[in-house]
């Protein structure tokens, strides 16, 4: 009887102490963790690529960097709702 009790005295302060968006937020960590890792692994792509492969990864590394951009901003733009300034 004491364990489910327990069980769901944890759920509720766990429940309660996420804010409105905390699997938004998640998904974006993920996926910004993702565009990472893709972005040094295109990073290692130079020290090996051919001079024409070079154009593809310069173009492939920008693309990365504009998607990274777009999920910080999309993360502030969530943190801002979430913590609105008192004026």
């Amino acid at each position: 009887m004491l364990k489910p009790i327990l069980i769901y005295f944890g759920m509720t302060v766990c429940a309660m102490a996420f804010h409105d968006n905390t699997f938004v937020v998640f998904g974006l960590r993920e996926e910004l963790l993702t565009l990472t890792m893709n972005l040094w692994e295109l990073l290692t792509q130079l020290e090996y690529a051919s001079e024409p492969l070079r154009q593809r990864v310069y173009l492939d590394i920008a693309g990365v960097q504009a998607d990274i951009n777009s999920v910080i901003a999309q993360l502030i733009e969530l943190d801002v709702l979430e913590h609105p300034t008192s004026e």
